[in-house]
This record gives structure tokens, C-alpha cells and sequence, in this order.
């Protein structure tokens, strides 16, 4: 085994650790979340905190979906699944996607229910030092998946991220709430929560269409592709090359293209220059599956 291929694997093996350790933490925080969550909801009755609360619980469930989806999407390939179990992770997105959808639906419900019917709320302080607490916590959570994201390019975790960063957004609302209702404005409890609703619907037709362009097997991005193209047509004896064509499942990056070389090189000098291309792709983008077909051209 190669040096390259040696730290490729290794590569490899170090960002499926990742990918397991945001899993872990994903679900170990939105499982602190909800009990925080539900205690400060019964303190208070805010339905900006009861949304909150939902949307963690959702949290939960889709952080576990992402556990078993990436766990199996981490499964070799094997004689029924030639090209392994990636795409288990863009079914775990478009599997969240629905779950954000039904928690935005019962929110809605809940906050035009508590507009037409205003209630106090009571315990601010607790409230308040709930929401804070909880971005705080979820704040590092993002910064750790980011990390990760960058490292491995995870769909699934790419959802699961855009979940916890519009909790963000969603907290930073429910203060801007919970300071109105203090003052006087009860209306505002409910409206911040019709907004997070609309704005969890926002997140979740994200998460569905990329899922869904993934499972289509949509071509890398320009960017990626050029880059590609710049670091085969690199390679020493390549002249050009066409018919390039790239999907992703999972962790994995399928690479297919035709290079041109010259028609008077012997099979083995040919099959030296496609090794080549190969390892510098590979070296680039360390879980390529690359495919190289050989044209003979006349120079």
C-alpha cells in the first residue's frame, strides 16, 4: 500500500470518528435542550417557549434518524450496494425535512390559537435565563458541526447544522418575545411564534431540496468540477479531457471522466498516466471513487 492510499484511508477513518462524535453531540444536546425546554414552559405558558420546546423535541428525533442513517451510510460496499450506502444520509435529510414540517404545522396552531386567546406569562427571568442558556449550548454545538461540515461534507449533517442554526435565530426571537410580553405587548408572544413556524417551514424546503438534488445524483458544484479538471489536465502526457461527470452519495464523491492521450503509448504507459490523474484527484479529494477511460488520440 502507498503512502497516498495509506493516508487517504486514514483520512477516511478520521472523518467517520467525526461524523459519529456530531451525531452524539447533536442528540446529547437537544436532549438537554427539551428538559430545560419543558420545565421552563410549565413555569411560564409562553408559546414562543412551547415552540422552542417542539422544535428541540424534532430536534431529537431528527438527530437520531441522522445516527442510524450515518451509521449505515458509513457501511462498506458491499455485493448489493456496489457503490456502498451513502445515500442514506440525503434520505435522513428529506426524513427531517417532514419532521420540521409537521412541528411548524402544530406551532402554527398553538400560536394563532394563543393570539386569538391571549394568556400571561409568568416566571421571566426563568424564561429568559432558559433561552439564553439554551444559545449558548446550541451555539457550540454549530461551531463543533461546522467544523465537521468542512471536514466531510456531510448532507445529513448539513441539515441537522441548518436545524440548530435556525434554532438560533428561533431563540434570539423568542427573547425579542418574552422583552415585549414584559412590557406590555402580549400580542407579541404568539406572532413570534407564527413567525418561527413560517421560518421552520423556510429551513425545512432547504433540507428537502438538497436532499432530494442528492438523490437525483446532481452534478458538484461548477467550482468543483473546474478544479477537477485543472488538476487532471496537470497531469504530465494528459492532452485534454471530456465527458466529465461527478455525484456525491454520502461521504463519497464519484468522479467518471475520459482522458486523451497519445495513440502511440504502450497499455502500461497509458495505465501509469490514469493511475496518476487518479492519485491526484484522490489526494485533492480524499473519498473520490474516481473512473478513468483512455482515448487514443492522434499528436
Amino acid at each position: 500500500m502507498s503512502e497516498l492510499t495509506l493516508a487517504i484511508e486514514q483520512q477516511s477513518i478520521s472523518n467517520e470518528t467525526l461524523l459519529r462524535l456530531a451525531t452524539y453531540a447533536s442528540v446529547l444536546t437537544a436532549t438537554i435542550l427539551i428538559s430545560v425546554k419543558l420545565y421552563a414552559w410549565t413555569m411560564t405558558g409562553s408559546v414562543s417557549i412551547l415552540a422552542s420546546l417542539v422544535d428541540s423535541l424534532m430536534d431529537v428525533a431528527a438527530s437520531v434518524v441522522n445516527l442510524f442513517a450515518i451509521s449505515h451510510s458509513l457501511r462498506p460496499a458491499d455485493n448489493e450496494h456496489r457503490f456502498g450506502h451513502g445515500k442514506a444520509e440525503s434520505l435522513a435529510g428529506l426524513g427531517q425535512s417532514v419532521l420540521i414540517i409537521m412541528s411548524a404545522v402544530f406551532l402554527l396552531f398553538s400560536a394563532v390559537a394563543r393570539l386569538r386567546t391571549p394568556v400571561a406569562i409568568e416566571s421571566f427571568s426563568l424564561g429568559t435565563g432558559v433561552i439564553i442558556f439554551s444559545i449558548a449550548l446550541t451555539l457550540l454545538l454549530v461551531i463543533f458541526q461546522a467544523y465537521v461540515i468542512r471536514r466531510t461534507d456531510s448532507s445529513a449533517l448539513k441539515a441537522d447544522a441548518l436545524h440548530y442554526r435556525a434554532d438560533l435565530i428561533t431563540n434570539v426571537g423568542i427573547l425579542l418575545a418574552l422583552a415585549g410580553v414584559y412590557y406590555g405587548f402580549v400580542f407579541m408572544d404568539p406572532i413570534f411564534g407564527i413567525l418561527i413556524a413560517l421560518y421552520i417551514v423556510y429551513s425545512a424546503w432547504g433540507i428537502a431540496e438538497d436532499a432530494v438534488q442528492t438523490l437525483l445524483d446532481r452534478e458538484l458544484p461548477d467550482e468543483t468540477r473546474e478544479n477537477i479538471l485543472a488538476i487532471a489536465s496537470a497531469v504530465a502526457q494528459v492532452h485534454s479531457i471530456h465527458d466529465l461527470r461527478t455525484r456525491r452519495s454520502g461521504l463519497t464523491v464519484f468522479i467518471q471522466l475520459h482522458i486523451e492521450l497519445d495513440e502511440t503509448l504502450t497499455l502500461k504507459d497509458a495505465h501509469e498516466v490514469a493511475d496518476r490523474v487518479e492519485f491526484a484527484l484522490r489526494k485533492a479529494i480524499p473519498n473520490a471513487d474516481v473512473i478513468i477511460h483512455e482515448d487514443p488520440v492522434s499528436i
